[in-house]
């Protein structure tokens, strides 16, 4: 029973998402190397010890902000509406989901730069990224069983790497042309 984690208490919970809020805000605003965790305390109303306790560092916190706007994706295919959840075509559910991760990444472009980038190969072992691909994997295998859909899901998701998304935000490709170039890509490959 001593591994147990207990659970969160409300205040607690409270405070982490008022932080996380505070932080998305003022990242999106200043960029995450430009932002303090004083700037981030005082944004969100709580002392500067509340952060440090809870998250340590502004590396820390940067990664927990990722992590749950990444839960929050999960929970949209999972128990969403079609079409991003369950209840339409293979497909359309790729496309959905690789459109809304690619709204996920444009918004925080410099986290998951600093996340797939931190080692080599880093892109790869992150859970998220596994999860990612096994949900492809199953939509591809649905759409187009011919498909060696392990391999699919990797060349549909390496569009979305940070770094070639960084390179194609700065060369003038906004954000409405990479959702359809990602969408031509997805229809073409799996219809």
């Amino acid at each position: 029973m001593v591994d147990e984690a207990r659970p969160e208490r409300a205040d607690a919970r409270r405070n982490r998402l008022k932080v996380l809020e505070a932080a998305d805000r003022l990242f999106t605003q200043y960029g995450v190397k430009n932002v303090s965790l004083d700037a981030i305390a005082a944004e969100a109303g709580v002392g500067k010890g509340t952060v440090f306790r809870r998250f340590g560092d502004r590396a820390g916190l940067a990664v927990a902000l990722l992590d749950e706007r990444e839960q929050e994706l999960q929970a949209k295919m999972l128990t969403g509406p079609p079409p991003l959840g369950p209840g339409a075509p293979p497909a359309e559910r790729a496309v959905a989901f690789l459109e809304a991760y690619l709204d996920l990444l444009d918004r925080h472009a410099e986290l998951f730069a600093d996340s797939e980038n931190a080692s080599e190969g880093a892109r790869y072992r992150i859970g998220s990224y596994h999860l990612w691909h096994r949900h492809l994997v199953l939509l591809i295998e649905e759409a187009k069983p011919s498909l060696d859909a392990a391999y699919t899901a990797h060349a549909l998701l390496a569009p979305l790497a940070a770094d070639l998304h960084q390179a194609l935000r700065s060369d003038a490709y906004d954000l409405n042309r990479l959702k359809a170039g990602l969408r031509t890509l997805t229809t073409t490959v799996l219809t």
